[in-house]
């Protein structure tokens, strides 16, 4: 059997017929009811809100804490001409945060200076350093945008030398909030703003609102992309304001955004939440992991095409940087990981700490298992970020070693840290002991919701279109999930650059459905079982043309016996083998035909009893049948004799009894009139040239000299053939070599010819 990678849960409990009839009365299918009802939508305000989240209001900006005070000020500062700095964040989301504040400003008349910190060499939010250089070239007004609620020391420096600060923020609210001018927060405790979960952008948006007395609609692009890039909860207000946003994309005028999109190679009339999430907002979080920010900012501002198209490039070279070093360091580290550890912890010199998160997310999906990754710096220091999965509280455990740090934060799924080197080994063995002591099931893996159990036939057009209506989706609206039980994948093959990916069609009853799983290149030979549970999501594959749906593969799993075909001959030197393995070979000979590795390891089949104590003894998983048996009863019998759940049919052929056959009557008349007319032949050196001179394939002759040496046609004294003068007449058939090859015929042709669904059902029954 194959375990998924994720812990599966399928959404239960069924509509109510109420409900069924108020999804009728809305001209809405069965399937999408049942979509809503799964989401928690199932009141008719709450549906008609959800379906239609343009006609919802956009809430009054001056509900937000503190809204009234930082409009006012800002709006002084304009009218005084003080010159202010925006000072935002080095992702994307404070990319756009920033771009929507300086252009607000600058609407509004006033000097306006925009400044995103280089997470290398300003770290994080407010900087005192900063503050001090902008404010001693003349900044009169500090703006923050995406961060400050934690930027205490900074801010206090900047209130004490008489520069106001306004922070906008969204962040969690730290327990000693800053003492700034104003702080502007949709969960401020002491404000009444409805919905709390406003990304950075979106909170600028708001400010930008109460600036110019209208919501912006020039700006919904952007804050439809640091929404959506910022993973924040995609219902309430942020539906609205993404959905309104994806609009604007389709329409938008700003042309460094126009030059990303040719730059990304996706369409900007055909955007959505998956252009934003998969190719705009990943090049705008680039430039931020690998260095400078702020050319963002000026490709999201600038009004000059060459300037676009050059800050554009740059954006696209730096992500496809950043997608090389986060390949090379995933392959490093997990070559790394060790199986024995609960947890991954995962160091080494040179790796870029920008891209740390992305590579420990990687390796946890890979593995299953929380993993932290860090760069050994030259200060003696370790760096980096870790992940985790549903069953373990990574920030809560950590906080029990936090003296092992000396920078520690984060939350449930995701950490950021610092440590001296010489703690990394004490960090593993608590955090192994902690999963033991702990009892924390780590087996499970990611919980992964899954929508509904479909067919290959259900998977149509015309669904895709009625999934439509769920969009957009994302965090607390994830893009549904659909499970396809008991299906078979044909015509599976490795596509990408590096062979990563799989290619397949989900075949059942007749009916197929295109697949595509990224990055399960590796899991080839898993997927050609004859029966496979698989969860994916759908989508449109569009070629010259034509539409089509397919599925994007997110998790696989099979139950029960596996069977994995490795009679190509490249599996006789495969280095990768199963572990807990018996490695069963009926013929000792075959042990020259494999690798070194496998030789070492092959149990020969004596008789029973031997092979029965044996896999007692050992306890294999995992049954290897490295070459064929005269008799299919002898590979039954041992195969039941053990508690398999995988088995490699390697099948090496020492003799190629199929191959060649038991010879046919006009050769063994050839053999026959050729050693008549031989006084001696030494077969020890002479084979191959009477094979040849013969035309008899050379395993073949040997198979058939030993026919006759058995039927006393012939003698063979150390090595040396010689015939005999008068041999009595015995029909091939006698000779108990004769006789056992074409069993071993019959054997080879079931287990080298049949395919792996027949071999597995002879195995079960």
């Amino acid at each position: 059997m194959k375990q998924a990678n994720y812990d599966w849960k399928l959404s239960s409990g069924e509509p109510s017929e109420a409900f069924f009839q108020l999804i009728n009365n809305h001209n809405l299918s069965p399937f999408i009811g049942r979509m809503l009802w799964q989401r928690g939508y199932q009141e008719e305000q709450e549906i008609k809100q959800f379906l239609h989240p343009k006609e919802q209001e956009l809430h009054d900006p001056y509900l937000m804490h503190d809204m009234d005070k930082a409009i006012n000020r800002i709006q002084e500062a304009v009218i005084s001409g003080e010159k202010i700095l925006v000072y935002g964040d080095y992702d994307a989301d404070g990319i756009t945060s920033t771009t929507i504040m300086k252009e607000t400003l600058e609407l509004l008349g006033a000097e306006v200076e925009a400044f995103l910190p280089n997470r290398f060499e300003h770290g994080y939010g407010p900087n005192q350093e900063v503050y001090k250089e902008k404010i001693s070239q003349g900044t009169q007004l500090i703006v923050t945008v995406d961060n400050g609620v934690a930027g205490n020391e900074a801010i206090a420096y900047a209130q004490s030398v008489g520069v106001d600060v306004i922070v906008t923020d969204h962040h969690e609210m730290p327990a000693v909030l800053p003492d700034a001018f104003a702080i502007v927060h949709p969960r401020h405790p002491d404000g009444n703003y409805p919905f709390t979960d406003l990304a950075g952008v979106g909170v600028a948006f708001k400010v930008a609102t109460a600036l110019l007395e209208e919501a912006p609609a020039e700006f919904l692009d952007l804050v439809a992309i640091g929404t959506v890039a910022d993973l924040v909860s995609l219902t309430g207000e942020n539906r609205s304001l993404v959905s309104l946003g994806i609009d604007a994309i389709r329409h938008s005028e700003r042309i460094g955004l126009q030059a990303l999109f040719a730059e990304s190679g996706a369409k900007m009339k055909d955007a959505d939440e998956m252009t934003i999430g998969f190719s705009i907002a990943p090049r705008l979080n680039a430039i931020g992991r690998m260095g400078d920010p702020n050319p963002a900012v000026e490709l999201m501002a600038t009004f000059d095409e060459e300037v676009a198209q050059t800050q554009a490039k740059k954006l696209n070279e730096i992500n496809e940087e950043r997608k090389s070093i986060v390949e090379e360091i995933t392959q490093e580290a997990l070559a790394m990981a060790n199986p024995a550890n609960s947890i991954h912890l995962l160091a080494n010199s040179g790796w870029h700490e920008g891209v740390l998160g992305i590579v420990a997310g990687k390796i946890m999906n890979e593995t299953g298992k929380p993993t932290i990754v860090l760069t050994l710096k030259e200060d003696g220091t370790a760096k980096g970020s870790g992940r985790s999965v549903e069953a373990l509280n990574l920030y809560e455990m950590l906080n029990q070693t936090r003296d092992l740090f000396t920078y520690f934060g984060g939350h449930h799924a995701a950490v950021g840290l610092t440590m001296p080197q010489e703690n990394l080994e004490v960090l593993q063995e608590k955090m192994n002991a902690y999963v033991k002591e702990n009892k924390i099931d780590l087996t499970k893996g990611p919980t992964m919701q899954i929508d509904e159990v479909l067919s290959p036939k259900d998977a149509s057009l015309t669904l895709l279109d009625e999934l439509k209506l769920l969009a957009p989706f994302g965090t607390d609206n994830p893009v549904p999930q659909f499970l396809f039980q008991q299906v078979t994948a044909r015509q599976v093959k490795k596509i990408g650059a590096n062979q990563q990916h799989l290619k397949f069609v989900l075949t059942d009853e007749g009916e197929q459905l295109d697949a595509v799983a990224f990055g399960f290149g590796s899991q080839e030979s898993e997927l050609l079982n004859d029966s496979l549970d698989i969860v994916g999501k759908l989508s449109v594959n569009e070629w010259n043309g034509r539409k089509k749906a397919q599925l994007l593969v997110s998790d696989f799993e099979v139950k029960g016996l596996q069977v994995f075909d490795w009679r190509a001959k490249r599996f006789r030197d495969h280095e990768v083998l199963p572990e807990k393995a018996c490695y069963l070979a009926f013929d000792e000979t075959v042990k020259k035909q494999v690798s070194p590795s496998i030789r070492e390891q092959v149990v020969l089949f004596e008789e029973m009893d031997q092979m029965k104590h044996w896999l007692e003894t050992n306890q294999p998983e995992s049954l290897v049948l490295v070459d064929c048996p005269t008799e299919l009863d002898e590979l039954k019998a041992v195969f039941n004799a053990g508690t398999f759940s995988r088995v490699y049919l390697l099948g090496i052929s020492s003799q190629e009894a199929y191959l060649n056959g038991v010879g046919s009557r006009e050769q063994y008349a050839r053999l026959f009139q050729f050693i008549k007319t031989q006084d001696k032949v030494d077969i020890r050196y002479k084979t191959k040239a009477v094979a040849q001179y013969l035309k008899i394939p050379e395993k073949l002759l040997i198979f058939m000299i030993q026919v006759f040496f058995e039927l006393k046609f012939v003698t063979i004294d150390d090595g040396v053939l010689q015939k005999v003068a008068h041999p009595e007449s015995h029909p091939l058939t006698e000779s108990t070599l004769y006789q056992q090859r074409l069993k071993k015929i019959k054997v080879e042709e079931f287990l080298l010819l049949s395919d792996i669904p027949t071999i597995k059902r002879w195995l079960t029954t």
